[in-house]
């Protein structure tokens, strides 16, 4: 299950390598999908909204975890690349300790917090009771996320992409039933479906990590892998916490754009909440190629093949932007059917707010594709740090240009300026790859 990305063809051994990938992230966007369709169907639209709100900070809170096991991603494709298999377990070790260690530090931050954020959210009156209590249920799946990502993106470092998805696999159907279960026969509420999710995570992460540990004896590591290695662990932390923070800074500036969307009112929450979750599925197929392409330019850059690096880039961007432009298509004409399997077609004030959602920002997903190969370029040559700059320009913009146009032009301001940070942001990128490229080499 294995997959050297240094030989053979690049187009086909990157579809190869990424369609695992696509489909796992399909499945994960299922237990969000599962809670808002349910939620929305049999808990009424203050309990969607509220869920739609909460969904928004947990993508915060777990992109610093998951960008933290991205980055370490990328130092071990580097070290698989070059062959150097006792120094990746190391590497492996030093990075799960460090992860954990904050992971569980995050836990206890996000529940010291919880009121803070719900007024960081500007959470209408009526949806507050469903917004905390699904908050105070789902906080206890973070460590369960850092697990299963920790052992995805090892998994991955070295070729295995299609573990994961079988692990996801399951655990989005117990999700689904737990769902169905916690929420329509025991009636647990917005609660029971946080519930739901959190025990479909934690049967994810125990799977993989033990198809880790005793299917994949060439990664286990042995009693000299444990310890502590200063300029490894160095490294891991330099390309890990800039990862994380172009993530959390990604997430930050999306959670400030669901705050000013909360301020509209429980109608446009609802609408953002369920065209959120159709842009998910839009886009992250190209989101999740991206990140297996980022695996692709790291093996190759611990490999010494810069031209085929370079190579890569073109026929990556030809199979990201193609996708990207025909699903844009798609949920143009299909923005109403789309919507309507979250919202009962009679809300038809917030099916109106919806399609102007996705036929505003929808069109553009082009834009969001280019960013996604930009960041997988840049982390994968461990030049985190210009993932970051991308990330500033593009949710900077968006944030400034919604918070300063809303107030006059009401929602279609915040929507128009999703697709010109990713648009700034791309020239920005594509402009400093050759220098990029040229240092890596």
């Amino acid at each position: 299950m294995q997959q050297d990305l240094t030989q053979g063809s690049i187009r086909a051994g990157l579809i190869r390598f990424s369609l695992p990938l696509i489909a796992g992230n399909l499945l994960q966007q299922l237990y969000n999908v599962a809670d808002t369709l349910i939620v929305g169907r049999f808990l009424g639209n203050v309990a969607l909204a509220a869920v739609g709100s909460a969904f928004s900070l947990m993508i915060l809170l777990t992109s610093l975890v998951l960008g933290l096991c991205m980055g370490s991603g990328v130092v071990f494709s580097q070290l698989y690349g070059e062959g150097n298999m006792d120094k990746l377990k190391t590497a492996m070790t030093n990075a799960f300790c460090l992860i954990a260690a904050l992971s569980l530090l995050l836990t206890a931050l996000s529940y010291a917090l919880l009121d803070a954020f719900i007024v960081l959210l500007r959470v209408p009156p009526e949806a507050v009771p469903d917004i905390t209590s699904y908050l105070r249920v789902i906080f206890a799946g973070i460590f369960f996320t850092f697990l299963y990502n920790f052992f995805a993106a090892a998994l991955r470092s070295v070729g295995n992409s299609l573990a994961s998805l079988l692990f996801l696999l399951l655990s989005t159907v117990v999700n689904i039933a737990l769902d169905l279960l916690f929420v329509l026969v025991l009636h647990r509420g917005v609660a029971g479906a946080a519930l739901a999710t959190v025990i479909a995570q934690g049967l994810s992460a125990a799977g993989i990590a033990l198809y880790f540990f005793f299917r994949l004896p060439v990664l286990r590591p042995r009693r000299s892998n444990f310890r502590l290695d200063r300029p490894l662990l160095s490294r891991i932390a330099s390309v890990s916490v800039l990862t994380s923070v172009q993530q959390s800074i990604m997430n930050f500036g999306i959670l400030l754009v669901q705050s000013l969307v909360n301020s509209f009112g429980v109608a446009t929450m609802a609408a953002f909440a369920a065209g959120v979750k159709i842009d998910s599925f839009a886009y992250s197929p190209a989101q999740d190629f991206a990140n297996g392409f980022a695996t692709f330019v790291a093996q190759n850059t611990g490999a010494g093949k810069p031209d085929r690096v370079r190579q890569g880039i073109r026929e990556a961007a030809l199979l990201s932007l193609s996708f990207c432009a025909v699903v844009s298509v798609l949920v143009f004409l299909f923005a109403r059917p789309l919507l309507t399997l979250f919202i009962d077609p009679g809300e038809r004030e917030i099916l109106a707010v919806g399609v102007h959602y996705l036929r505003v920002e929808g069109v553009f997903y082009v834009g969001i594709g280019m960013l996604f190969l930009l960041y997988a370029i840049y982390r994968g040559l461990e030049q985190a740090g210009m993932s970051v700059v991308l990330t500033v320009i593009s949710l900077g913009l968006r944030v400034v240009l919604a918070y300063a146009f809303a107030p006059q032009f009401g929602v279609t301001a915040i929507w128009l300026s999703i697709p010109i940070g990713w648009f700034i942001a791309d020239i920005v990128g594509i402009a400093r790859l050759k220098s990029a490229l040229k240092k890596a080499a």
